[in-house]
């Protein structure tokens, strides 16, 4: 594996450094989540996606870089402190980023770019035309950003919207010479950044409790909600995760496959973050109205994030050429199906439902599992 150094990549495994670095994340799917609870329409809808497709891209990087460069020494574990208070400012910003603190949320981001690219230039494997290749497209999407704070108005989701282009051209401009990543450290980095979304949603339900009195509608929307986030945790660490691991590893080191692996690891989990937002956001609201019918807005959520999880996580196994679930495709359709119950019974109602589909399809799917398995 070129660019591995002596290192083998069995023997690189996800530093106490990165977790304390996922704390922030944490905090940025808090913000977001209460952005679009607070404001369940279409424009703060697309500000969240604006702001988590930008957000989402650097601190995939980071994930990248770490597998590259491991913070093992304290010239390296000093910027990447740096890059963690930078995105820190980042999510501060997070609720009014489209309202007047915008330059801040831009300046933010321009650091963390430049400790990111001041980073990859310590990697062995890296040149600086390598480094150059795809910092110079992370600079001119931090700059559409500041220009659309500064601008306002139309232009400002026309600026922030150009970024996604960029994103999308920018794996393909890595030289292949670039080396390969660590597949184990690679896997279980993304797999944390997945526990901690997951994590948001149990905290929104207890942010959503914190200002109403103990009942059996407040306790059984906070279990049902536990239950989904249960559901979403076995859709992709019930030995998916392994599964993804092998891919990785039969995979070689080309120009094809390092855009396969940034599709399936940014753009694959761009959705499952946004579905978990989405469904944290509802459940935020719901668990003090749980026998009231919900806003259309929040019925979409609730549902419609659910489908969102698993359709990314779909393309997930797709991208990286593993078998499909025919039962999670059902599951998803039928959360879908939940959306006017919301609307039209109760949130308890819809979640009762939707969490009852979701378990029926993994059952059944994990009996369908164990049939084929040859005694």
């Amino acid at each position: 594996m070129a660019g591995a150094d002596a290192v083998s990549e069995d023997e690189v495994r996800v530093s106490t450094l990165e977790l304390f670095f996922d704390l922030v994340f944490v905090f940025t799917i808090t913000q977001l989540t209460a952005t679009l609870a607070h404001h369940p329409d279409g424009e703060h809808l697309g500000q969240v996606v604006l702001m988590l497709i930008a957000i989402w891209w650097m601190y995939a990087g980071f994930a990248w870089l770490t597998n590259a460069v491991p913070p093992n020494r304290t010239a390296l574990r000093l910027p990447l402190l740096g890059g963690m208070a930078a995105f820190f400012a980042i999510s501060l910003t997070i609720p009014t980023a489209f309202s007047g603190d915008g330059v801040v949320f831009a300046g933010a981001y321009l650091a963390v770019i430049a400790v990111h690219t001041v980073l990859y230039m310590q990697s062995a494997s890296w040149t600086v035309t390598g480094v150059w290749s795809f910092a110079r497209m992370n600079v001119i999407a931090g700059a559409l950003i500041l220009a659309g704070t500064i601008l306002e108005g139309g232009w400002e989701y026309a600026l922030w919207s150009l970024i996604i282009p960029i994103f999308v051209a920018t794996p393909a401009l890595v030289p292949e010479a670039a080396g390969w990543i660590r597949p184990s450290h690679f896997v279980e980095r993304h797999g944390l950044v997945v526990i901690v979304a997951l994590g948001e949603s149990v905290v929104a339900v207890g942010i959503g409790a914190s200002e109403i009195d103990i009942s059996s509608e407040m306790l059984a929307v906070a279990i049902l909600g536990l239950m989904l986030s249960s559901a979403f945790w076995w859709t992709y660490f019930g030995g998916d995760d392994e599964d993804a691991l092998g891919a990785l590893r039969r995979m070689t080191p080309t120009r094809r496959e390092f855009y396969a692996a940034n599709a399936a690891y940014y753009w694959a989990h761009l959705l499952i973050l946004l579905g978990v937002i989405a469904v944290a956001a509802a459940l935020e609201e719901a668990i003090g109205h749980a026998f009231d019918p919900l806003e259309f807005a929040l019925a979409l959520a609730l549902g419609g994030g659910t489908a969102l999880f698993l359709i990314g996580h779909a393309a997930f196994r797709r991208i990286l050429g593993l078998s499909m679930h025919p039962w999670r495709a059902l599951a998803a359709a039928l959360a879908l199906a939940t959306i006017p119950l919301g609307t039209e019974a109760s949130a308890l109602a819809q979640l009762a439902t939707l969490v009852a589909a979701f378990a029926i399809c993994l059952a059944i799917e994990g009996a369908r599992g164990r049939e084929s398995v040859p005694a």
